[in-house]
C-alpha cells in the first residue's frame, strides 16, 4: 500500500503542470458563459379588475411556486403595454391582437411573441328596446365604443371602417367610454348599447350577462369581417353559455375577438420562455367557458416573431432537463453543458500527454545520472582522467548512495537497477585502472 501511494504521489507531482491549465480553462468556461437568466420578470397587464390584470394574478401565483418573482405592472391596456415595451420599462406584456400592426416595421421587429393565451370576445350588450340587426342601426342609438386607445375601441374602430364609417362620422351621441362606467351607464339607461371586451369569466361581463333588461346581440357577418380583419377571429355562443339563469344570450350568436397574445421586449430572457409558458399552460389548463382545456397557450399571430425557444415549446415541449429539474438548476446545466463540450475537446489532448510526459519525466530521473557516467566514459577513451583516481572512485560512490535514495514506479525498477549496475560497473572499471597504474609505477 506504501509503495502505490509512493507511485501515485509521484504521478500527482509530476503532472502538477496541469493544475493551472485545467483551472484557466475552467475559469474560461464561467467568464464566457451567458450569465444565467433573471429569477425576477415585469409584466405590464392593464387596469386591476381587467381581464389582463387578472390572468397577471393567476400566473404570478404559479410562477411564485418555482421561485420566480413576477412583477406586475398596471397599465391603461394593449397601446400603453406596448408603449412600455418599446421603452424597456417592462419585459413582458400582454397585448390586443392587431396592436402590434400600428407599430412601425422597425419598432415590431424588436418585439417576439410568446404565445397566445386565451380569446377576447367582443361583447355587444344593447338594451332589451333597441332594435340592432348591423353596425349601422348603431348610428341612432346612444353608443359606448371603449374608453380612449382602449382595445376596445380598436376593434371597434376596425370594425366600423369596415363599414366605411370613420370616426369623423361617429354621431355625437357616442361615447368614449369602457370598463364599470359603460356598464353603469348602460344599466342605468343613459346608454342604447355599449361594446366590451374580455372573458366570458369576467365579474362586469357576468354582471351585464345577469341584466334583465339588456340583451347580448350577434354580430353576424363575421366571414365578411374575418376576410378583411385576419387578426379577429369568429366565437359561436350557445344560448344560456354565459349566465343559464338568466338565459344569456337568449339564442345562439357569433361574435368577433381579438386574442391576448404575451409579448416580450429586447430586454427579456429567452431562456425564461418554457418557464413561463409551462406557467401559463397550468393556469389555463382548465380552459373557459369558450376555450376547451388544454387548447391554450398556442403560438402567436404570424405579424410577431416567435422566439426559437417558444417554437420548441410548442413543437417539443418543455426542454429535457426541465421536464425533471427545477428550471435553475436546469437552465445552468443547459449552458454549461453546451460550453462544457469544446473544453473536454482541449482537455482530452491534455490528458492524452500526461502519460507521455509521465515516462519522461520518471526516465529523466534515471538518465540525468548517465550523464557522469558518460562524462567519465570519453575521458576514459581519451586518456585524460586525472591522476587522482581515489577522488574519481569517491565521487561514483556518493553517487550511488544517492541513487539508492531515488525513487520510481515499480514498473521503471528494471531501469533504476540497470543504472545501478552501469555505475557499479564504471567503478570497478576505475578500481581495475588505479589497480594497473599502481601496479605500473611499484614495477618502473
Amino acid at each position: 500500500m506504501r509503495r502505490i501511494l509512493r507511485d501515485l504521489k509521484i504521478l500527482i507531482f509530476t503532472n502538477l503542470w496541469i493544475v493551472p491549465v485545467l483551472a484557466g480553462l475552467v475559469g474560461a468556461l464561467f467568464y464566457f458563459a451567458a450569465p444565467p437568466p433573471p429569477m425576477h420578470v415585469r409584466m405590464a397587464t392593464g387596469a386591476v379588475g381587467g381581464g389582463y390584470h387578472a390572468f397577471g394574478e393567476r400566473l404570478q401565483a404559479e410562477l411564485e411556486q418555482q421561485g420566480f418573482d413576477l412583477e406586475l405592472v398596471e397599465s391603461a391596456g394593449s397601446e400603453d403595454n406596448l408603449a412600455r415595451l418599446g421603452k424597456g420599462e417592462v419585459e413582458l406584456a400582454l397585448v390586443q391582437s392587431g396592436q402590434e400592426l400600428t407599430l412601425s416595421d422597425e419598432a415590431r421587429a424588436k418585439l417576439s411573441g410568446l404565445g397566445v393565451m386565451y380569446r377576447e370576445p367582443l361583447w355587444l350588450f344593447t338594451s332589451k328596446k333597441a332594435k340592432f340587426q348591423q353596425l349601422s342601426d348603431l348610428m341612432k342609438m346612444r353608443l359606448a365604443i371603449g374608453s380612449a386607445n382602449s382595445g376596445t375601441q380598436a376593434v371597434t374602430a376596425a370594425l366600423f371602417a369596415a363599414n366605411r364609417i370613420e370616426p369623423a362620422d361617429y354621431p355625437k351621441r357616442w361615447q368614449q367610454l369602457g370598463g364599470s362606467p359603460a356598464a353603469d351607464a348602460l344599466i342605468d339607461g343613459k346608454l342604447d348599447a355599449a361594446f366590451f371586451i374580455g372573458p366570458a369569466e369576467n365579474p362586469l361581463i357576468q354582471r351585464l350577462a345577469a341584466e334583465p333588461t339588456l340583451r347580448l346581440v350577434s354580430l353576424r357577418r363575421t366571414e365578411a369581417y374575418l376576410a378583411r380583419l385576419p387578426y379577429l377571429s369568429s366565437l359561436s355562443v350557445g344560448e344560456g353559455m354565459l349566465d343559464m339563469a338568466h338565459n344569456t344570450p337568449e339564442r345562439d350568436i357569433v361574435t368577433l375577438g381579438p386574442v391576448a397574445t404575451l409579448v416580450a421586449g429586447e430586454e427579456f430572457h429567452p431562456s425564461l420562455t418554457p418557464l413561463i409558458l409551462e406557467a401559463a399552460k397550468t393556469v389555463l389548463k382548465n380552459g373557459s367557458l369558450l376555450d376547451p382545456a388544454g387548447s391554450y397557450p398556442a403560438k402567436p399571430p404570424l405579424s410577431l416573431n416567435i422566439l426559437s425557444e417558444a417554437e420548441y415549446y410548442y413543437d417539443k415541449g418543455l426542454p429535457i432537463l426541465q421536464r425533471y429539474l427545477p428550471f435553475r438548476i436546469a437552465s445552468l446545466a443547459d449552458r454549461y453543458i453546451i460550453l462544457a463540450i469544446p473544453l473536454l475537446v482541449l482537455l482530452f489532448p491534455l490528458f492524452k500527454a500526461v502519460g507521455p510526459i509521465y515516462q519522461w519525466r520518471i526516465r529523466a530521473r534515471i538518465y540525468r545520472w548517465y550523464k557522469h557516467l558518460r562524462e567519465i566514459d570519453q575521458l576514459l577513451y581519451k586518456g585524460k582522467l586525472p591522476g587522482d583516481l581515489d577522488a574519481e572512485i569517491a565521487r561514483l560512490e556518493r553517487l550511488e548512495d544517492e541513487l539508492a535514495r531515488v525513487e520510481v514506479p515499480l514498473s521503471y525498477s528494471s531501469e533504476l537497477y540497470q543504472l545501478h549496475m552501469h555505475l557499479r560497473y564504471m567503478i570497478e572499471r576505475l578500481h581495475a585502472l588505479q589497480q594497473r597504474t599502481t601496479a605500473g609505477q611499484q614495477v618502473g
